[in-house]
């Protein structure tokens, strides 16, 4: 990361069913060895499951799922003197939906059996109850920030 100069961010085209920028990064995040349509169908398929087992829009569902999922609090290691403290800041909005995408992914990979479509409306009906995986790497990423409130003044 340069010390100077800040790249700026790149647009993200919305997807082309829902017109959302959120579905075309999760779909980007969810990519294997850049087969962006295999993404996609998975993406749609996993939209088709919610809407048919919740009854409610599937976009609003993943929304919510993402929101839920989304750390307000994390750790980062400081070194102070020879030692290592971990030392709780709060995480920037960009961040946020980044780890949310990147934890439901990964949560939903790790499930057994079935295809990833149903492990992927699993996981995201999931987070949007406010269960699963998911949420407990949330509260355990708030629990260790609020375990290291002490070295809260190390933040710079």
């Amino acid at each position: 990361m340069p010390r100077r100069y800040r790249p700026p961010k790149r647009v993200v085209v919305p997807d082309s069913k829902y017109q959302s920028e959120m579905v075309s990064r999760f779909v980007n995040k969810l990519m294997l060895r850049g087969k962006k349509s295999v993404a996609e169908r998975i993406m749609y398929d996993t939209f088709d499951i919610i809407e048919r087992r919740m009854e409610r829009p599937p976009l609003g569902v993943f929304e919510e799922a993402i929101s839920n999922a989304a750390p307000a609090l994390e750790v980062k290691s400081r070194r102070v003197g020879g030692a290592t403290y971990q030392v709780p800041i709060e995480v920037s909005p960009d961040r946020r939906t980044s780890l949310a995408v990147r934890w439901i992914i990964q949560h939903a990979r790790s499930r057994s059996g079935r295809s990833m479509a149903e492990k992927l409306a699993a996981e995201l009906m999931d987070a949007a109850k406010g269960v699963g995986a998911t949420i407990k790497k949330k509260e355990d990423t708030h629990r260790m920030a609020e375990a290291n409130r002490a070295f809260a003044h190390y933040r710079w």
